[in-house]
């Protein structure tokens, strides 16, 4: 799929890529005004690999990985595409810059070649890169918090006192202890979005943003090999071999591009690749988001808050706290919410009879826009019910993967787009519940930006408007996470002389385009402090309720739970060289 906007001049262009959870999409960028010529998307072939392998293997629970072939065919349909139809010459890009979705992470040999493409371990889910949303390394994560805190680790505060299993250190302890050998043949542990990088420049490199925010790096080190030791002996040389401290800061060169990157682009070899950066984080600049205080959501499956501040201060239950994680000289702050636009695709897909879906298909619209429109105008509260946003666990404040949803209220005149209108609500309030946090960590927030996919839901806006008491800016255009890539490669090719330089030109952003309703927003403030009394209820850590969660999700797991097949030990003798792709990367 291909957007196109007005022809480009001739003048200098960079391209941002970004990889996302089911699509990576690269766009054409002019560097003089931030205009988007044009975008190209290529949807990944496997997308979420959450119940077999490619070759069959069945997953267990809360499983969820990528391919890494998929991302290399981005670079190889999207950007051409993209160049193509921007009308622009191939000379006139002077950059490129990648963002990811973090924390998806993948072993690799010294040279960069995933495991999963290596003879016999194609099967061994172990060797695939786990996406962001693999939540099975969640007792790992347990077990690292308590020891964290046994110990008194200094860092672990940094993170508001979890860390998350979508982690890297979590998912390695999990490679380690299900697959030894897997671990052993691991010879690079790396971010999606370092490894990505390393495919266009050849050089392996590691960015600030995904180091501090996903591999529990602070302060230039990370947790010492005592501390790996203490969690697995076997574990100990974990950072020391897998990891790498040299870290570059966002918007730095990580490298040019090779020629055999030039083949699958077209772009000229030895233009400037920018260091890796994450989607959300990223997109901070995108729509001009570089002062303190400001802070943006991006809003799609999953919904990612940044902001940055001059101050450091400890947030319960953030995903990080990283110096120069999103501008460089200030802290980043990073929370977020598991399940946001995931949850409302679960509803429409599993709970909506088939009447609802001949409706919007004669109004000629989506499922969702008719299930929103049904409750569009109703006062609040109407339809009875109120909802813990946490089907997919909950990721700030309370950093528990094992947490699941709630909804309370539910009779017999209850109708889809109640339900469905009160997991909007639900995910509204989770994050004045993270706003509320910040606030009370004394990083208060000023502003709020959105962006992502969710924010072309009018009614949704309106609603968070509503909810959290701000009035919403919104992203000017519908590929934050690319254009802030490109805003990146901008600096990294000498453009601008920093990030917000970039941002202050090219950014884009629509101010006050939602302003809360004053009365919709005392009945919603009302509703919310019931919403506070179910998620303290819920999920306060040792409560019998948030037990009976656990325990039912134990059970659900158990029943769902297939006995891995033995496999055969591979030897090194088995490794091929890294596949070199032409053509169809496929």
């Amino acid at each position: 799929m291909t957007t196109t906007a007005e022809p480009a001049a001739a003048d200098a262009c960079v391209v941002g890529i970004d990889f996302g959870t089911l699509s990576g999409r690269a766009s054409v960028i002019r560097v003089r005004d931030g205009h988007e010529l044009a975008t190209a998307v290529h949807a990944y072939p496997d997308g979420v690999i959450d119940t077999r392998l490619p070759g069959g293997r069945t997953l267990p629970p809360d499983w969820a990985l990528q391919n890494p072939r998929d991302w290399i065919a981005v670079l190889a349909t999207a950007v051409p595409a993209a160049v193509r139809d921007a009308g622009v010459d191939p000379a006139q890009i002077i950059g490129i810059g990648t963002d990811f979705t973090a924390c998806t992470v993948l072993p690799t040999t010294a040279d960069g070649t995933p495991l999963c493409e290596l003879p016999g371990y194609g099967d061994r889910p172990h060797a695939w890169p786990k996406l962001w949303k693999h939540h099975a390394a969640q007792p790992h994560a347990d077990r690292i918090n308590a020891l964290a805190h046994a110990r008194r680790e200094p860092w672990i505060t940094r993170y508001g006192g979890k860390i998350s299993s979508e982690w890297q250190v979590a998912k390695a302890l999990q490679v380690l202890e299900e697959d030894p050998e897997a671990y052993a043949a691991t010879e690079r542990w790396i971010e999606a979005a370092d490894w990505i990088v390393w495919q266009l420049t050849g050089v392996e490199t590691r960015n600030a943003c995904t180091a501090g925010y996903k591999g529990i790096l602070q302060d230039g080190a990370y947790p010492t090999p005592g501390f790996f030791a203490a969690l697995n002996p076997a574990f100990a040389d974990y950072a020391d071999t897998r990891l790498s401290t040299g870290l570059l800061p966002l918007g730095a060169p990580a490298g040019r591009l090779t020629e055999r990157a030039a083949g699958w682009t077209g772009l000229p070899a030895g233009i400037v690749v920018a260091a890796g950066n994450v989607d959300a984080h990223v997109s901070a600049p995108a729509v001009g988001v570089t002062e303190p205080g400001h802070l943006l959501a991006v809003m799609g499956t999953s919904t990612c808050h940044v902001m940055s501040a001059d101050t450091l201060a400890e947030v319960p239950g953030m995903c990080g706290v990283v110096d120069g994680g999103i501008i460089a000289g200030r802290y980043g702050y990073e929370a977020g919410q598991s399940g946001v636009g995931d949850l409302f695709a679960w509803w429409t897909e599993h709970h909506v009879p088939g009447s609802y879906r001949d409706a919007a298909r004669t109004a000629g619209i989506s499922l969702h826009q008719h299930l929103t429109a049904l409750t569009a105008d109703d006062p609040v509260g109407a339809h009875g019910l109120l909802a813990l946003d946490w089907m997919n666990g909950n990721r700030s404040i309370l950093v528990d993967h094992t947490l699941s949803g709630v909804i309370v209220g539910l009779t017999l005149a209850s109708r889809p787009e109640h339900v469905y209108r009160a997991l909007l609500e639900a995910t509204a309030f989770g994050t004045r519940r993270i706003l509320e946090a910040f606030r009370d960590a004394g990083v208060p927030v000023a502003e709020f930006y959105a962006a992502g996919g969710l924010t072309q839901n009018t009614t949704l806006m309106q609603l968070y408007a509503d909810v959290l008491g701000y009035p919403i800016h919104i992203a000017a255009t519908s590929q934050a996470p690319a254009l802030g890539s490109a805003i990146h490669a901008a600096v990294a090719a000498g453009a601008y002389p920093d990030v917000p330089a970039a941002a202050a030109v090219m950014g884009r952003v629509h101010r006050d385009a939602y302003r809360p309703d004053p009365a919709r927003h005392d009945a919603y403030t009302r509703l919310y402090a019931d919403y506070r009394t179910l998620h303290d209820y819920f999920g306060a850590a040792g409560t019998a309720s948030a037990g009976v969660m656990r325990r039912l999700r134990g059970m659900r797991d158990a029943a769902r739970r297939e006995p891995a097949p033995a496999l055969a030990s591979p030897g090194t003798a088995d490794r091929r060289e890294p596949t070199t792709l032409t053509g169809d990367p496929r």
